[in-house]
C-alpha cells in the first residue's frame, strides 16, 4: 500500500483484527453484487469506501423517482440512466482508487456462472426468487460464499452461505418453493434505512468473510423487527434432500 492508501484506510488499519494484512486482503479481492436498488446502494458503497479492489455490478434497471427514497447510490439528476451506471459513478467518487465494473443486463445463465466463479464473494441484493434461487445456485456449484440479504416494510433478514463449509446449509434449503414469487417493495413498501442497516451488514459480513475474521452468519438467518426494533436469530442447518446443496446432487 502506498502512503495514500494508509491513510484513507487508517481507522481500519488500527483494528488489530484488521490491520495491514486484512486490509490487502480487501484490496486484493473481488466481490459480486447483484442488484443496484436497496440493499445493492448501501453495501456497495460500503465495500468501495473500506478499500474493496474490485466490485462488479449487476442490474438492468433504470433509476426512477420513487428509487430515491431508498436506493441512496442515485442522485435525482440519475433518473432515466441506468442503475449500474449511476452505481459505478457513485462509488468512483467514493474512492477512485479500486476497480468498478457495472453491466447494465440481468445476470443469468453462463453469464452468472461465469462471474461467480471469478469472485470472491457473492451479495445478493435482488428482489426476487428466480434470481436468488440461480445466484444460490452458482454459488453452491462455484463454492463461492453468498451473502443473502432482504429487506420489506419494516422488516428485514440476512444469512451467510458457504457452500463446501461448515455443513453450510445453502438458500434453498432455507426457502424450498421457487414457484413463489417473493414479495417486493412496488407492492408493499418499505422504509427506508431497514435496507441500509441489511446492505451495511452485507457488506461488513462480505468484508469478514473476505479477512476470515469473527464470526459469519453462516447456519444463522438474522431478523430485524424496525418497527419494535427487536433482533432475532433463527438457526439453519443443512437439509441433506435439498435439490440444490444435497448429497444427491
Amino acid at each position: 500500500m502506498n502512503d495514500q492508501q494508509l491513510l484513507r484506510y487508517s481507522r481500519q488499519i488500527m483494528l488489530p483484527q484488521i490491520d495491514i494484512a486484512g486490509q490487502q486482503k480487501l484490496l486484493a479481492a473481488k466481490v459480486l453484487i447483484v442488484g443496484a436498488g436497496g440493499l445493492g446502494s448501501p453495501a456497495a458503497m460500503y465495500l468501495a469506501a473500506a478499500g474493496i479492489g474490485h466490485i462488479c455490478i449487476y442490474d438492468d434497471d433504470q433509476v426512477d423517482l420513487s428509487n430515491l427514497q431508498r436506493q441512496i447510490a442515485h442522485h435525482t439528476v440519475d433518473i432515466g440512466l441506468d442503475k449500474a451506471i449511476s452505481t459505478l459513478n457513485t462509488l468512483k467518487n467514493i474512492n477512485p482508487e479500486i476497480k468498478v465494473q457495472a453491466h447494465k443486463v440481468r445476470l443469468q445463465g453462463e453469464q452468472l456462472l461465469q462471474e461467480v466463479s471469478h469472485a470472491d464473494v457473492v451479495l445478493d441484493c435482488s428482489d426476487n426468487f428466480t434470481t436468488r434461487f440461480a445466484v444460490n445456485r452458482a454459488c453452491v456449484m462455484n463454492e463461492t460464499a453468498l451473502v443473502s440479504g432482504a429487506a420489506i416494510r419494516f422488516e428485514g433478514q440476512v444469512s451467510v452461505f458457504t457452500p463446501g463449509l461448515n455443513d453450510s446449509p445453502c438458500y434453498n434449503c432455507l426457502y424450498q418453493n421457487e414457484g413463489e414469487e417473493l414479495q417486493n417493495c412496488a407492492h408493499n413498501g418499505v422504509v427506508a434505512p431497514i435496507t441500509g442497516i441489511i446492505g451495511s451488514i452485507q457488506a461488513l459480513e462480505a468484508m469478514k468473510l473476505i479477512m476470515a475474521i469473527g464470526d459469519n452468519l453462516t447456519g444463522r438467518l438474522l431478523l430485524l423487527d424496525g418497527l419494535n426494533m427487536e433482533w432475532q436469530t433463527m438457526r439453519l442447518k443443512r437439509n441433506p434432500a435439498c435439490p440444490t446443496c444435497g448429497s444427491n446432487h
